[in-house]
């Protein structure tokens, strides 16, 4: 018996840009009669075209926690699709030696008009599972999905979150040999993210495959003992995970350089987009000093004046995790009004932030929709500084905050 899980050989995945994918039933030729007319086409008339992935090879040995990084955009829930089946390849070839078992994307899988109890048991018989080894796990996977009281409710009548908790807990307890998984921990509430993170870790000690997408660069590190890293559908890294996550973060860092104005991985309508972001301190251009003054301007451009806008950045650490959360409705400035174009500023008397380097996601709504999101938009270095006015910082490693406290004897 081999001993991989999963070889893939020059694998490449080509679409359509403004046609979906083509499923060969009569039910989708005839819908798509209505769309073609929509394609963007180059000037000879030929629909533009685009490699999702393109020339991808690695192999995943049997028992290897697999980690699948890279920016968004760059192929890999693409990837995943392709090795679960879903999609096909356009050229090359992806094999597969096991039972799979895939959560890419919420409820994946399920069929509405069924219940929770009834998707159980599609699941495991999709799996090849017979009915005993399904009613086995049964109460452990209801009991952590934690839907007890709707597991006979139609799964369409689920919230987001109980979905996704159903999804994976049927996923990771019905016992494939190939796990794999695109981003779950990054949905839902902390607890169950938590919950995710401790099932993970049992499905790798109990010796299953598993190749994980997410842009938790911390549980990438914890889970996996293999990283590949994709960029824009083309696999640049491979190998032992803290040399292509460090890969990973020099290639952010040089990206957030760009014309934040020229970036396309952006989402929102438009009505107010962000070109600018200045971070000025008492160190250096886009640098600030922990304990010292920081002003982060952020300019932004509109097609005409802006009422009830909401603007938020979040700072991020090396590894992913967000470690600070700034907006201007938490501190009750409202920007009922704004001219077309400007700048937006955020102030402090004292930068809060550990010495390290940091990633800042964008985010903005007018009236409420969402109007622009880039996410590592821009990144700081912060230096030390005495935010104490003791010459001291906590030792490295405990936290990435510092806050204004006081001791004293009672």
């Amino acid at each position: 018996m081999t001993d991989l899980a999963i070889s893939v050989n020059g694998l490449g995945k080509q679409y359509c840009v403004g046609s979906g994918p083509r499923y060969g039933t009569l039910r989708d030729a005839l819908a798509s009669l209505g769309r073609l007319p929509g394609r963007l086409v180059r000037g000879n008339g030929a629909p533009e075209r685009f490699w999702a992935l393109k020339d991808v090879s690695f192999e995943v040995k049997r028992g290897e926690v697999v980690g699948l990084i890279g920016r968004n955009g760059a192929g890999k829930s693409t990837l995943l699709k392709i090795l679960s089946r879903i999609t096909e390849p356009t050229e090359g070839e992806a094999d597969i030696f096991g039972r799979v078992g895939s959560l890419l994307e919420v409820g994946t899988g399920f069929h509405p008009e069924l219940t929770g109890r009834e998707n159980i048991f599609l699941n495991g018989a999709i799996l090849g599972m017979r009915r005993a080894e399904i009613l086995r796990k049964f109460d452990e996977i209801v009991a952590f999905a934690e839907v007890e009281k709707f597991i006979d409710t139609p799964v369409k009548l689920y919230s987001s979150g109980m979905y996704v908790r159903l999804a994976f807990s049927v996923a990771a307890h019905l016992e494939p040999e190939i796990l794999l998984v695109d981003e779950v921990l990054a949905v839902g509430d902390a607890a169950f993210q938590k919950k995710c993170l401790w099932k993970m870790g049992d499905v790798a000690k109990e010796g299953r495959t598993v190749v994980l997408i997410s842009h938790n660069m911390a549980a990438i590190q914890n889970l996996c003992n293999v990283a590949h890293l994709l960029s824009r559908g083309t696999l640049i890294a491979s190998g032992e995970v803290t040399d292509v996550v460090n890969r990973y973060l020099s290639d952010v860092a040089t990206t957030s350089q760009e014309s934040l104005a020229g970036r396309a991985d952006r989402q929102g309508n438009g009505r107010l987009k962000f070109e600018e972001f200045v971070a000025d301190g008492a160190a250096r251009d886009q640098a600030v000093m922990c304990g010292a003054e920081a002003r982060f301007e952020i300019k932004y451009r509109g097609a005409e004046p802006l009422r009830n806008v909401h603007v938020s950045m979040a700072f991020y650490n090396t590894y992913g995790e967000g470690v600070l959360y700034l907006s201007n409705e938490l501190v009750d400035r409202f920007f009922e009004t704004l001219p077309a174009t400007g700048s937006l500023l955020c102030k402090f008397e004292r930068f809060p932030l550990l010495p390290g380097s940091y990633s800042v996601n964008l985010y903005c709504t007018v009236n409420g929709v969402l109007a622009d999101w880039v996410k590592e938009a821009a990144r700081i270095n912060v230096e030390d500084g005495d935010f104490y006015g003791s010459g001291k910082l906590p030792p490295k490693g405990y936290g990435a905050v510092v806050v204004p406290h006081d001791w004293m004897a009672l």
